[in-house]
């Protein structure tokens, strides 16, 4: 992982480093080609999909073009953004299984202004089964998203929490990935599994594939178990956990029912805030 060094502001962060001081990135002259980062853990409830909407919405704030990509066919990104997945014609299913259908075939326009989402549902989860047969299976994700990078600066995928056939597709059609990861002992346990995938997808399918950070969420500093467990992380992967924590707020669960971005629903927020500093990590690294 290439990390650019940011100055330290000296003051001491949650994951007990020194924090960077991260200014504003500057504005683009253009858009594009689109930087595609999984948010990937085959763990579930480890804030996945709260964490690409959010990021996703803080990104689009900076000024850049933003595609989310729901990849789980429960639909919680699609539902999370106020999309009904009952009511879908075309999903993500349609795009990776129908030659015909692009890009602009699927996707839908957000609240946020700069933030499209292609949005996913229950028939997705056919497509598991489905693209054992296709010819370079792995590839059918990045050749379809391919023609529509150069509209969009960054492409967040959210991964369904396994480390089945869609998420290999997510992981060869990347560049980066983002880990989500509960602050809590039992969600330690799987992220050597999913190193260790990453590693033989850069190997095998995706050379160009890189660990953009490890995201503590969940956090809760009354604790010491959370504390302990944060502390166990940095430990354990150094520079490769982001400053940014996110701390275990009421504020995520309401946004899911308001069908919106935190950075929308409770702008002034400390999640908001930590989101919106998470964004400036991630254009810096």
């Amino acid at each position: 992982m290439s990390t650019k060094v940011a100055p330290l502001v000296g003051e001491m962060g949650p994951t007990g480093r020194p924090l960077p001081l991260l200014p504003a990135p500057p504005p683009l002259d253009r858009h594009g080609p689109a930087r595609v980062i999984a948010m990937c853990n085959q763990k579930g409830g480890v804030g996945k999909t709260t964490s690409t909407i959010n990021l996703g919405a803080a990104l689009a704030e900076q000024g850049r073009r933003v595609l989310l990509v729901d990849l789980d066919p429960q639909g919680a990104l699609s539902v999370g953004l106020g999309v009904n997945p009952l009511q879908l014609d075309r999903t993500v299913y349609n795009l990776l299984m129908e030659e015909d259908v692009t890009v602009d075939d699927v996707m839908l326009k957000t609240n946020v202004a700069g933030m499209d989402l292609l949005p996913s549902n229950i028939d997705l989860s056919a497509a598991e089964v489905q693209l054992v047969n296709e010819v370079a299976r792995e590839h059918t994700l990045r050749r379809v998203l391919e023609p529509a990078l150069d509209d969009y600066d960054i492409v967040l995928m959210d991964c369904q929490p396994s480390l089945g056939l869609l998420t290999v597709n997510a992981l060869t059609a990347a560049r980066g990935v983002i880990i989500p990861l509960e602050c809590e002992f039992f969600a330690l346990r799987g992220v050597a599994l999913l190193i260790q995938t990453i590693d033989k997808i850069k190997e095998r399918l995706n050379p160009q594939l890189e660990l953009d950070g490890i995201l503590a969420t969940m956090y809760d500093a009354r604790t010491l178990h959370g504390r302990e467990v944060l502390a166990r992380v940095v430990e354990a992967f150094g520079d490769r956990v982001f400053h940014t924590v996110i701390n275990r707020t009421i504020r995520f669960p309401e946004t899911t029912v308001a069908g919106e971005p935190i950075t929308t629903y409770a702008t002034t927020s400390t999640g908001a805030t930590a989101y919106r500093d998470l964004a400036k990590e991630v254009l810096a690294r």
